[in-house]
């Protein structure tokens, strides 16, 4: 059994080197420069290492069955350059994300784990929308486990990540010995571990220091596992509590107006009490009175006050403790209640279009697939192939090549463009 990894109390957000990470890749340009950064080769550094793994209580039967044939993806080097809720237009991202087909696919997950969900919120008092909106975003509601074209082997990117990126190799070091630690436990397979390109597995994509400190084996087969999704929401749930400070019985947030409320005030970092918002002249969108008076809150206009504006609780902060990205939080929290009957937003956003509904995506892949863009299948949702399949075609035939499935694509596509 090994020791503790990264201390609860000064462990850095689940994503925040993730994003670092990205940010050098762009700044360097790919994986050969990263390959040139390190001192000795991929052998020899798999060779020294090995001391390290030791010290960490790894057993070198443990160390030689993960690393031996194991070669670097250098791959991972160049990927994640600009996480895309930093990219793209707000609209754009919350309606790639709450699609008709994710909102499908959500409404069955949640009638099928129904009473999953409801015993989570009794053990750990975080509500069903926002662990829905959780897995719903980060593995599609576990249509992602398995889908090769996003899930990879854990140990070819953390090992090159740990060999070879010269800013947080630190950080990358520590996951890799994580990783061998699950592996110690007997809690995963080396071959099993897949996972996003840094390294992130399972339905909530966990780190390997999260399986490792936040793991929870809810449902009972003596291990935690991110491939489970009783314990994959658990260990999320307490994730949210011990990371985020999840508040019991709080909701995230309420869509609100600023009518002659100075937009000064919406700068996401001011805590007042509900009550002293309304003060202000902050109003439910949808009229009537606020909930929770009492509770504490921050005011946020995204795109300026024609636009969505938002008085958030301590547990969109819990939300975003998971990524540090106040669209990807947004989007987590408007999934979650959506796929249990939520409306829409009340206010349109400034210069945004609707979401093409599932047919009309459906329609965009097999006019994408008739044009020679492989989209992958026509089934409606937009994955990396129908992204790049979008991309291939909006540069063929003049408009940003953003990956965007937008009406304008949908209308050159009928054009025959």
């Amino acid at each position: 059994m090994t020791g503790s990894v990264l201390d609860d109390a000064r462990c850095p957000t689940r994503r925040a080197f993730l994003l670092g990470a990205g940010a050098t890749a762009l700044a360097l340009g790919g994986g050969d420069a990263y390959a040139q950064s390190a001192k000795q080769s991929f052998d020899a550094w798999i060779v020294a290492f090995r001391a390290r793994a030791k010290a960490r209580g790894i057993s070198d039967a443990v160390y030689d069955r993960v690393t031996r044939g194991l070669k670097p993806d250098t791959s991972v080097y160049a990927k994640d350059r600009a996480q895309p809720e930093f990219r793209e237009e707000l609209w754009q991202y919350l309606n790639r994300r709450i699609s008709d087909w994710r909102l499908i696919t959500g409404r069955a997950a949640a009638k099928e784990n129904a009473a999953l969900l409801k015993r989570l919120q009794k053990d750990f008092g975080v509500e069903p929308d926002v662990l829905l909106g959780l897995w719903g975003m980060e593995s599609a509601f576990g249509e992602l486990v398995e889908d090769e074209d996003h899930m990879k082997p854990v140990f070819p990117s953390l090992g090159a990540l740990a060999w070879g990126e010269p800013r947080r190799r630190k950080y990358w070091e520590t996951e890799f010995l994580n990783a061998l630690a699950v592996v110690q436990r007997g809690w995963g397979e080396p071959e099993g571990m897949r996972g996003s390109w840094a390294g992130a597995m399972g339905h909530t994509q966990w780190m390997p220091e999260v399986w490792l400190n936040l793991g929870v084996d809810y449902d009972g087969d003596g291990h935690p596992s991110p491939y489970s999704v009783p314990d994959a929401l658990a260990g999320s749930a307490r994730y949210l509590i011990k990371r985020g400070n999840y508040q019991r019985g709080l909701p995230w947030g309420f869509e609100v107006t600023m009518a002659g409320v100075p937009e000064k005030y919406a700068d996401a970092r001011s805590w007042r009490a509900v009550e002293d918002w309304a003060g202000l002249g902050v109003k439910p969108a949808g009229g009537g009175r606020f909930q929770f008076p009492k509770a504490r809150a921050r005011l946020w206009a995204p795109v300026g006050t024609e636009g969505p504006c938002f008085l958030l609780t301590q547990n969109f902060y819990a939300v975003r403790s998971y990524n540090p990205s106040m669209n990807y939080a947004l989007a987590v929290c408007h999934l979650g209640d959506r796929v249990l009957g939520g409306d829409p937003f009340i206010t349109p956003f400034p210069g945004g279009e609707r979401v093409l509904t599932l047919a009309e995506i459906q329609e965009v892949q097999r006019r994408l697939t008739k044009a020679g863009f492989d989209t992958g299948g026509v089934d409606g949702r937009v994955g990396n192939m129908t992204m790049r399949a979008v991309a291939g075609f909006q540069r063929k035939v003049g408009l940003e090549p953003d990956g965007y499935a937008s009406l304008d694509v949908l209308a050159a596509l009928r054009k025959g463009r």
